[in-house]
């Protein structure tokens, strides 16, 4: 078993009896509060949740993002995920394909086209591989497995937590612009629970991204994944950084404040109304990981489904409770934010597209 298929399972296993969470801080999309209504005036039925992201549109503004791949039994979970994302319309995204790349018997893993043709699929390369690696060998990979988009995770948290992990995040920005100028499926950069804030949105903007995933704290915290498989969850001198990042609503306001850039809001999203807070904060559309992973152990396909069906009838549900037919309704409809999220967009001079603020009139 290669040290890299030996990564991967391990990565799965912690995710068997539960995700591996935040310890002490949340996503603070609990900081933002919509004003009922009482009188909604329209059916539940007639709510649209429909929306466009990397210039697709979709049905709903939710996607599983990547999280696994280079085993067979991620080749297993890869494609079961993939049918449910195609079902409800959604994206699908698989885990880092260095696996396949260094080792091309792991192909398999990664194909889920065979199960759901019409999945919008995205691929995935860390920004230190894209960076050290032929953009034709990257492209390659892609077209393997039929992506239609390419994820590239920012985790430098995530890699220096790692015994083995990369120590050298350096011409990251110029691989972003060749990969923009030369592949020809868009670009999205994610985080893997950090965040992404206003000055890495900037900098993404500049090298031609224009959709970014800001994958905050408050979810899965990957620097824990690392520490526990290191036996380090414990000591002091690396579990500071297990909540180490910008909580997600935080990341969402940045990073959505940058003109011309989409943002998928991760980290942390676990009900309908969490989607609402963070579509209502900027983000396009949502995606989940942990969630899906988690109900596909607990349940397989049928707990999946499950998982799907009440985040997005949690998600129209706010949508009625708030009088609002759409998505686009819903970010203009009244809203308070307030707390630690108020405190930090005060400090940052960030001040969000749609929302009326406590006490800052």
């Amino acid at each position: 078993m290669s040290q890299i298929e030996k990564r991967k399972r391990d990565h799965l296993k912690h995710f068997r009896n539960g995700e591996v969470p935040s310890r002490s801080r949340t996503t603070w999309l609990e900081c933002v509060e919509f004003v009922h209504d009482s009188l909604p005036e329209l059916s539940l039925n007639d709510i649209d949740l429909s929306t466009t992201f990397a210039g697709r549109k979709f049905p709903v503004p939710l996607t599983i993002t990547g999280m696994t791949g280079g085993t067979e039994e991620a080749g297993e979970i890869n494609r079961a995920l993939a049918r449910c994302a195609q079902d409800f319309g959604m994206g699908f995204g698989v885990g880092s394909q260095r696996a396949m790349i260094d080792h091309p018997e792991l192909i398999d893993s990664y194909r889920v086209k065979q199960d759901a043709p019409n999945v919008f699929l995205m691929g995935n390369i860390g920004g230190v591989q894209l960076a050290n690696r032929s953009l034709d060998d990257i492209a390659a990979a892609l077209e393997a497995i039929e992506a239609d988009a390419l994820c590239v995770h920012l985790n430098p948290a995530q890699e220096l937590a790692q015994f083995e992990g990369d120590r050298d995040f350096s011409g990251i920005c110029h691989a972003l612009a060749e990969a923009v100028t030369n592949l020809e499926i868009p670009i999205i950069a994610k985080e893997t629970g950090a965040g992404i804030g206003l000055k890495t949105a900037v900098k993404l903007q500049e090298t031609g991204v224009r959709y970014i995933d800001v994958s905050g704290v408050g979810g899965t915290s990957w620097v824990g994944v690392e520490l526990l498989r290191r036996g380090l969850e414990n000591d002091p001198a690396f579990n500071c950084f297990w909540d180490w990042g910008l909580p997600t609503a935080a990341a969402i306001v940045e990073a959505s404040s940058v003109n011309g850039v989409e943002v998928m809001a991760s980290g942390g999203i676990r009900t309908g109304l969490d989607m609402a807070r963070a579509l209502a904060l900027g983000a396009t559309t949502c995606g989940i990981a942990a969630p899906a992973l988690r109900a596909w152990f607990e349940g397989g396909e049928k707990e999946l489904y499950n998982t799907i069906e009440n985040l997005l009838s949690g998600l129209k549900t706010t949508l009625c409770l708030c009088a609002c037919k759409n998505l686009d309704e819903l970010r203009r409809a009244p809203k308070i934010v307030h707390s630690d999220l108020k405190k930090w967009l005060e400090q940052r001079g960030i001040r969000p597209k749609s929302l009326s603020y406590l006490g800052m009139e």
